[in-house]
């Protein structure tokens, strides 16, 4: 029964999800989908990699009217990484269909570019509170056909103050909707929110994915360590291809990203200070393999979009057992095997967490590496070009590729964006490649070229 094809799907749609993969309906998928495509509202609780963005994503695109080109849905997200994660899963899925525009509206970025943007209209709107809240009060952005509102993530916005911003957008937007509100947990202000929000709204709570996460959950005691000494020894131990480290501070991701890279660790530090393009930058080395550890705060991981991840670590210990869930449910998917590793000094820790399947430990119990180093398995090279320059991964893999000196295995991850491509190049073959693009051409244009 959870064949996609049992549902109220055209055949485009059906087909399109079989192409980009999605053969069979997560759990979150068969339980909510078929109440989303009757137009009942519904709160759903679902942990990050339970296939909900293509729970409501499926939805809305399947109930679309192409032809009418206003914004008939809206998907409030706490974070711009996750709005723009979420857009991108949109399009895919709207591949069904031609001409399906799907727009973000993040802060962070110019709204100058967002205002034309809105002025050539939108099927679907992805965004964060503050800005689409921005956009309606200057009258740039219309709801009047919204058909489906959904608070994506609704737990996290609730935790970075958003709630006054959303109760103020709710009253641009049409009383008669459908309204789908998904957590990852349930406070009482969840269900206060859904209350006011919300009509005879359905509840929805999935147990765990549909693979659960496979993860190794390991405490070390670090009292009277060396904090920085303690992580080296665990990077060290499991030689992870890549991790996510977690601090509750901006200053201390940064503190911490200098102390390894002085140690010749590579890593980069993630958090609300950064500018959205120094954020781009480090999300996008991290996602490619040019950078292999991530240093971030919580509010600034929420939603990156990272499919392997092998090893978490909790530098420090967050403030709620549920932050805690959502930081390590980031490793151990899609059936693999996951490590999540967390440092604590007090015995409070060792009290809350302690249950059959953690794993409690003293750090000295991690032999020591000598002369370790971690350094990534690419280099990253932007191009200052990108959509706008009609530019596509084939084009910069054969100018890469074109003398013959370099050949695709060299080449790893190409992203691209409206004004800039970024591509991943073999650590090794890094000076070939700059060359190669310095000197060359993109698709019969010099463009300029440097290393990230």
């Amino acid at each position: 029964m959870n064949n996609f094809s049992n549902l109220q799907l055209s055949q485009q749609m059906v087909k399109n999800l079989d192409l980009i993969g999605y053969s069979r309906m997560t759990s979150v998928q068969e339980k909510s989908l078929p109440y989303i495509l009757e137009n009942y509202d519904l709160i759903v609780k679902a942990k990050t990699g339970s296939g909900k963005t293509a729970a409501f994503g499926i939805g809305l695109l399947q109930k679309l009217d192409v032809k009418k080109f206003k914004v008939q849905s809206l998907i409030l997200c706490p974070t711009r990484e996750l709005a723009q994660q979420v857009a991108n899963e949109l399009r895919m899925i709207a591949k069904f269909q031609h001409n399906i525009k799907i727009l973000t509206l993040c802060g962070g970025v110019a709204y100058g570019p967002q205002y034309g943007s809105l002025r050539h209209g939108a099927h679907v709107v992805v965004g964060t509170p503050g800005r689409v809240l921005k956009h309606l009060k200057k009258d740039s952005l219309n709801l009047d056909d919204l058909d489906i509102l959904v608070l994506d993530e609704a737990d996290r916005m609730l935790d970075m103050g958003f709630i006054e911003e959303v109760e103020e957008l709710i009253s641009f937007v049409p009383k008669k909707r459908q309204t789908l509100l998904f957590s990852a947990t349930y406070p009482d202000e969840i269900a206060q929110l859904s209350r006011s929000i919300q009509k005879d709204a359905i509840e929805i709570e999935i147990e765990s994915i549909d693979v659960e996460n496979k993860i190794d959950e390991r405490f070390y005691n670090i009292s009277n360590y060396n904090k920085t000494d303690a992580l080296v020894k665990v990077l060290a131990s499991y030689k992870p291809s890549s991790a996510i480290i977690f601090c509750n501070t901006k200053l201390e991701c940064d503190e911490l990203a200098k102390e390894l890279q002085n140690k010749k660790i590579d890593a980069l530090s993630l958090h609300g200070d950064l500018e959205q393009y120094e954020r781009l930058d480090v999300l996008t080395q991290f996602s490619n393999l040019s950078c292999a550890i991530l240093i971030a705060t919580d509010v600034a991981a929420r939603g990156l979009d990272i499919k392997e991840l092998p090893l978490v670590v909790n530098y420090d210990m967050p403030n709620t057992q549920d932050v805690y869930t959502h930081r390590i449910g980031r490793t151990g998917r899609a059936g693999a095997v996951g490590i999540a590793v967390s440092f604590y000094e007090d015995s409070d820790v060792f009290e809350l967490y302690n249950n059959e399947k953690r794993v409690f430990a003293d750090i000295d119990d991690i032999n020591d590496v000598d002369d370790f180093e971690m350094q990534p398995a690419y280099i990253t090279i932007v191009i200052e070009g990108g959509k706008k320059d009609k530019l596509r991964k084939g084009d910069i893999l054969g100018a890469v590729t074109s003398s013959g000196k370099l050949n695709g295995n060299d080449i790893g991850k190409i992203d691209i964006y409206d004004k800039q491509s970024y591509v991943a190049i073999d650590a090794n073959k890094i000076d070939l490649a700059y060359n190669e693009l310095k000197k060359g051409k993109v698709k019969g244009k010099k463009f300029s070229v440097w290393v990230l």
